[in-house]
């Protein structure tokens, strides 16, 4: 039967696999927007990770339906593509942020002074 498998068998084989290969990337990316978000429990993020793992094409349709549009507001923020705390954009921002640490005694005056000066200098 190998000689019966013709071009258009090819091409549709083709459209299923990137089919599933699209619901596959979906279900994933729903697990991580779930994992990601802040306004959720525990429980919530549990219950959702066992929907999308078990009933992935209903899972993924309806996580998209019932999450609110202002969910990726609770993550967004203050973050850059690396996945850490943005950099402040300025000289006196960098101060600011310095001057709060050193307030918080997260960092001693000689080490403020320290990186003060290495601001500055970098400015």
């Amino acid at each position: 039967m190998l000689g019966t498998y013709t071009f258009w068998d090819g091409i549709w084989s083709i459209i299923v696999i990137f089919a599933w290969v699209m619901v596959v990337t979906w279900v994933i990316m729903m697990l991580i927007d779930n994992f990601r978000r802040t306004d959720h429990s525990g429980w919530a993020k549990a219950g959702w990770a066992l929907f999308l793992i078990f009933f992935p094409v209903i899972g993924v349709l309806t996580y998209t339906v019932a999450r609110p549009a202002s969910a990726s507001d609770s993550y967004d923020q203050g973050y850059t593509l690396s996945g850490g705390p943005s950099q402040p954009t300025s000289p006196a921002a960098e101060l600011a942020r310095l001057n709060e640490l050193r307030t918080e005694g997260a960092i001693s005056d000689a080490e403020f002074a320290h990186l003060k000066a290495k601001t500055i200098a970098a400015a």
